[in-house]
């Protein structure tokens, strides 16, 4: 993954045509230079006749897809999902099917599976949590962070959007915890995880989950027919979801640098 920037970038090796990579840009900014003074100096050099812009700073992108977000309320939205984060373990590691399969495959599906889990727990807990737009960083900041860890991605409102969207179906099915437990099942025993070494089993497995969300339906929803189907696509959606955008939203406040999935690994593996 790159780095989503929040402020407007300029590529170009001729000073009277840039080449922007974001239009968004205001007509003010796209007449300014990209040259500040404090980028040359810790960047690349500069020809000495290109006078440097002392008033440019950086600009905020509005693109839905390059702008990016952060919680407005930071200790109670990460304390809230750090709290669903630690149900889900704690669900994982209460299944003995779980806990009968190889410590590799136990890892290959912990890394494919927490975060639609995370996401299933958030819907279920009916979390509701607001962004604002990111400050946008000083030169400094820019260049410091992007040579800490060029592979970061910053949470976007496309982003986010799509999160709220996915959260906002599932509480539209009012699943049961029943059916959330079955689905989550589901989710975690997926055989075309690749490297399973009993990837058999956990097609059994999925299967059985399977078959008990079908069995709990009926009951719950008599007259509805397709409710089994219309739970499985929702549960399809999870995937457009990529964890750098969980990790970053609802957990870098808290852990910092830290690699989130090392702490899911203690969590789960730890007695």
């Amino acid at each position: 993954m790159s780095v989503s920037h929040s402020y407007t970038r300029c590529r170009s090796t001729d000073h009277t045509n840039m080449d922007y990579e974001c239009h968004c840009c205001t007509a003010d900014y796209s007449k300014g230079q990209s040259n500040a003074i404090l980028f040359n100096i810790l960047s690349r050099p500069e020809p000495a006749d290109v006078e440097p812009n002392y008033g440019w700073v950086p600009q905020a992108c509005h693109c839905e897809k390059r702008r990016t977000v952060c919680l407005k309320t930071p200790d109670e939205t990460c304390q809230v999902a750090s709290g669903v984060l630690v149900k889900t373990m704690h669900f994982m590691r209460s299944l003995p099917a779980f806990q009968q399969l190889p410590p590799k495959d136990q890892l290959s599906l912990l890394q494919n599976c927490w975060a639609p889990l995370l996401i299933l727990g958030l819907a279920q807990d009916r979390v509701r949590f607001e962004v604002c737009d990111t400050p946008a960083p000083s030169m400094l900041q820019q260049i410091l962070l992007n040579r800490q860890d060029p592979d970061r991605e910053q949470p976007t409102l496309a982003g986010v959007q799509k999160l709220k969207a996915c959260l906002k179906k599932f509480r539209g099915l009012d699943l049961s915890p029943k059916e959330y437990a079955y689905l989550k099942g589901i989710i975690i025993f997926n055989p075309d995880v690749p490297g399973l070494k009993a990837s058999l089993f956990v097609e059994g497995l999925q299967y059985e989950a399977q078959q008990a969300l079908k069995e709990v339906l009926v009951p719950l929803h008599p007259e509805d027919t397709g409710r089994f189907a219309r739970v499985l696509l929702a549960a399809s959606t999870l995937k457009l979801i990529p964890p750098g955008l969980i990790t970053e939203l609802f957990f870098r406040p808290v852990i910092g640098q830290a690699d989130l999935l090392d702490l899911l690994i203690d969590m789960l593996f730890t007695r």
